[in-house]
């Protein structure tokens, strides 16, 4: 059974949406799934500040917070944040940065990752942020998994990018299109084939 961990920040709900698309995806391919939000470095500052966070806070409540054991469970890992100026969530970054203690050790060596992102506009900055993500993946040195170009979902309209699952929000909370969810279902089991045949590979060897 392959172990996917589903880490991913969200204030308003939309890329918690693709977050529980991917979780659902995995669970359904026989994985062991773990689903973890990452938490508000200032609560009452994102409450007050965007329409729908307190409400999707409390809708949320009993999913747990990420912490870097999740990472070191996982087999596979699919990353998720909002656009945050072309880059991703401060908040995931908070986490991401601290990482150290496993990533130098090599404990994070050849996991397969794969990122997604949603952003309020078409050209937002959904491929800038899967792409800052795919750097902390390298300093990881886990395996990047890319969602390409040759699965026909991927050109539904409104898809398409061969780094990573994207959504375009239209400021609306918690959104995300059938088309997307039906994207991360894809990138989903990709990151869990890649995971099964680093592991296949590493066994052989």
């Amino acid at each position: 059974m392959t172990n996917v961990a589903v880490i991913y920040y969200s204030s308003t709900g939309s890329t918690y949406k693709l977050a529980e698309a991917a979780a659902d995806a995995a669970r359904k391919a026989g994985a062991d799934v773990r689903l973890r939000k990452i938490a508000e470095l200032d609560p009452q500052a994102a409450a007050s500040s965007r329409d729908g966070a307190a409400e999707h806070r409390a809708a949320t409540a009993d999913i747990p917070v990420a912490a870097p054991e999740d990472l070191e469970w996982a087999d596979a890992i699919l990353l998720g944040s909002p656009v945050h100026f072309g880059l991703p969530a401060p908040q995931l970054m908070h986490f991401i940065n601290g990482t150290s203690a496993l990533s130098i050790p090599g404990k994070l060596l050849n996991k397969a990752v794969s990122a997604f992102a949603s952003g309020s506009a078409n050209q937002g900055g959904q491929v800038s942020t899967i792409l800052a993500l795919h750097n902390a993946i390298c300093h990881w040195g886990s395996v990047i998994v890319p969602t390409g170009s040759t699965e026909p979902v991927l050109y539904e309209p409104n898809n398409g990018n061969p780094y990573g699952v994207s959504s375009t929000t239209k400021n609306a909370v918690g959104h995300a299109d059938e088309e997307n969810l039906a994207a991360i279902d894809f990138q989903t089991r990709r990151t869990m084939e890649i995971a099964a045949a680093i592991a296949s590979g590493t066994k052989a060897v």
